[in-house]
């Protein structure tokens, strides 16, 4: 082997050996709520919240789980609707869209999308992916999230960072969420 071949070999593998040890590390792991109705696959350990949001004037409690891979912060949140009415429904999936575009200062835009239910069939919900800057000091923020209501529930699935994770990632988490 030449000079020149082992100097090209030798950072050809450091470059391999340094993108290795930047990469995240996703411990994937199936995470169920029997009193919120979901299982989904989460890339660490969760922690898990608990708090009371106004929608539109009417208190609502919300459940959150939480896992922080590379920078980007995966989370299940479930707001506990007063009712299962449609309208109530809607409320809330209006009031959760319009949060998460606001977060960014974007245009809340979404796709339909199925979403599966344990016993088989799915609910309707959509998907969101929003970009904009946040917090005090307007840095920039990715959002890719799914809305779905089904019964007295509506369910955020979201990932929110400075930039979204490998694809594969992102469709881990949301092909892995399931309704009960």
């Amino acid at each position: 082997m030449s000079a020149r071949s082992l100097a090209a070999s030798v950072l050809v593998s450091t470059l391999v050996i340094a993108t290795a040890a930047c990469a995240p590390t996703y411990d994937w792991r199936t995470i169920s709520s029997t009193a919120s109705g979901y299982s989904v696959d989460l890339p660490a350990k969760p922690g898990s919240d608990a708090r009371s949001v106004d929608v539109d004037g009417t208190p609502m409690r919300m459940h959150m789980q939480t896992a922080e891979v590379g920078g980007a912060v995966f989370v299940v949140g479930t707001l506990d609707l007063p009712d299962a009415t449609p309208a109530t429904q809607q409320k809330a999936l209006t009031f959760l869209r319009d949060g998460l575009a606001r977060n960014v200062g974007a245009q809340p835009q979404a796709r339909a999308v199925a979403v599966p239910v344990a016993t088989g069939g799915s609910v309707a919900g959509f998907d969101m992916a929003l970009s904009g800057k946040a917090g005090e000091n307007e840095e920039s923020r990715t959002i890719h999230a799914r809305l779905v209501a089904k019964g007295a529930h509506v369910y955020q699935l979201a990932i929110v960072g400075r930039e979204q994770p490998a694809v594969e990632q992102v469709d881990q988490f949301f092909q892995s969420f399931k309704l009960y």
